[in-house]
């Protein structure tokens, strides 16, 4: 099982990688958040490890970006015990979170706990259909074109509604489930959010908005991305 360890304290990283390799785990370490995010696309890790005062890009910035296409269990060591610090990273999409200093038999049991959390399959960082190249971590959408690559803009919201469909490729999410994660529970019933942004979508990404072949409709349910299909909605 791989483990990323992502610290900007050298010592810290020397003692996690002997210790850890010691108990079979195949450890990869970064010592800034920018080095980490390269890291997990080449290496694909089983479970991360982070702290949140890194150089370059935090460990919330790090979160965030991993959350974009992978559901790896994050375990968060970290020197800040503050409970701010706590719910933030535990809001940006860390499962679990120890603090400094901690005991090895505590961080091993917490490994424990999180490789029964291990997902059954993963996002590609970056998804391609057709000319158009989806880049989850970098948060960009780029079109090739006659006269080059083109950025395709999105709206904030656009995205947040791409990003959630594209992390469940070819699976199907209901209108609750994207109503609640983008807008809140209180929007729950407000579909026509929905079918305007998935229109708006459209427009930007597929080759015939009118005949949709990678954001399906499922009537009556929801939405599927599925970008290996052609499919009328």
């Amino acid at each position: 099982m791989k483990i990323l360890i992502a610290d900007d304290d050298p010592q810290i990283l020397r003692a996690l990688r002997i210790t850890l390799s010691a108990r079979g785990y195949e450890i990869i370490t970064a010592a800034n958040g920018t080095d980490a995010v390269n890291a997990a696309i080449e290496h694909r890790p089983d479970i991360y490890m982070i702290d949140l005062g890194m150089p370059e890009l935090n460990g919330i910035q790090v979160i965030q970006g991993l959350r974009g296409w992978t559901h790896a269990p994050i375990l968060v060591v970290s020197g800040r015990t503050g409970a701010v610090d706590k719910v933030e990273a535990l809001d940006a999409g860390a499962d679990d979170y120890v603090t400094k200093p901690f005991s090895i038999d505590e961080l091993l049991a917490r490994i424990r706990a999180l490789t029964r959390r291990v997902p059954n399959q993963e996002t590609a960082p970056i998804t391609r259909i057709a000319d158009i190249s989806i880049d989850l971590v970098a948060k960009s959408i780029t079109k090739e074109t006659t006269d080059g690559t083109e950025f395709v803009r999105l709206t904030p919201t656009e995205w947040q509604v791409l990003e959630v469909l594209v992390r469940n490729v070819g699976r199907l999410v209901s209108r609750q489930t994207l109503l609640t994660e983008i807008w809140g529970s209180e929007h729950i019933t407000d579909t026509g959010y929905l079918r305007l942004y998935i229109a708006q979508l459209r427009k930007k990404i597929e080759p015939d908005p009118s005949r949709p072949r990678y954001l399906l409709t499922e009537s009556g349910m929801g939405y599927r991305f599925m970008p290996d299909r052609n499919m009328r909605d």
